[in-house]
């Protein structure tokens, strides 16, 4: 997909595991835009332009949580929420820098928070789905500028230069240990309450803690997210390794995913990626 300045190659892939029947992970790659064409006018060339178009990217990842609870409603659902929220906003912002960056960035927030309430209500009429939840990371970019928006322990990671940066911090109940000092970073990886979440999009209020940042990006950067099924099957050593290889996006999210598969595939993994190329 191609932008004026900014050319950028999407790919993404998801699969069910060698555990599980169902999968409940989402993903979503979106280009929004603001578009303008001439179609009749007198004024004479060059007092206005023929066609004026600015795009931008959205992806994300939602990984349900809940089990017999539709933890696959959950994050299809949340999915489907934040684009009609996106869509009912009156006034889209093609800009994701100084005030305007962070004006999107509320407004993610918000939706955010909107989706939990929405979950909350539907579990009021719906008792069954009462207790499913997702997990939910999002990164949009307009230009250079990329937005990152993150609820759970789905993960956003910036590949840059041949090193991997971790663009999120998990909300789990193992990252808080570490974070007290009670645990290093290192056992937080394999804690039995790695996979027990502090903040979620879920049924039950006050669950939402919406992490938030801003990043500039570079020429060759790669933004990869993905769900707890690749990160608890490979390490990031390994996961930098694969992003480094000279191929395709779409090569390369297939690799990932073998990458879990061959580590035991014990969960759901999905994996979308974006490569940059930023004259």
């Amino acid at each position: 997909m191609n932008s004026p300045a900014v050319q950028v190659e999407f790919a993404a892939l998801s699969d069910p595991g060698k555990v599980r029947d169902n999968n409940e992970d989402h993903y979503l790659v979106a280009r929004f835009e603001r578009s303008m064409q001439s179609l009749l006018t007198n004024l004479t060339l060059g007092q206005l332009p023929g066609s004026f178009e600015q795009e931008g990217y959205m992806m994300l990842v939602a990984d349900g949580v809940g089990g017999a609870a539709a933890g696959e409603v959950a994050s299809g659902t949340a999915i489907g929420l934040l684009v009609e929220l996106a869509l009912k906003t009156p006034d889209w912002i093609m800009k994701f820098d100084g005030e305007s960056g962070r004006e999107v960035l509320s407004r993610t927030e918000e939706r955010f928070r909107k989706i939990g309430e929405a979950f909350v209500e539907r579990a009021k009429t719906e008792p069954a789905l009462a207790g499913m939840g997702t997990t939910m990371t999002l990164a949009g970019s307009v230009g250079a500028d990329a937005l990152i928006a993150h609820v759970g322990d789905s993960r956003a990671y910036l590949a840059r230069q041949g090193t991997l940066h971790r663009l999120t911090k998990d909300q789990t109940v193992a990252q808080t240990l570490a974070d007290s000092g009670a645990i290093s970073l290192e056992e937080a990886e394999k804690h039995p309450s790695r996979h027990i979440l502090t903040s979620a999009l879920t049924t039950q209020k006050g669950m939402v803690s919406v992490e938030m940042r801003h990043l500039r990006l570079q020429d060759g950067d790669q933004l990869l997210l993905c769900s707890d099924g690749l990160t608890d099957m490979a390490d990031e050593k390994a996961i930098a390794k694969t992003l480094g290889r000279e191929r395709s996006a779409e090569k390369t999210c297939r690799a990932l995913v073998d990458l879990a598969l061959d580590g035991g595939g014990q969960d759901n993994v999905t994996v979308v990626l974006a490569r940059y190329r930023i004259p």
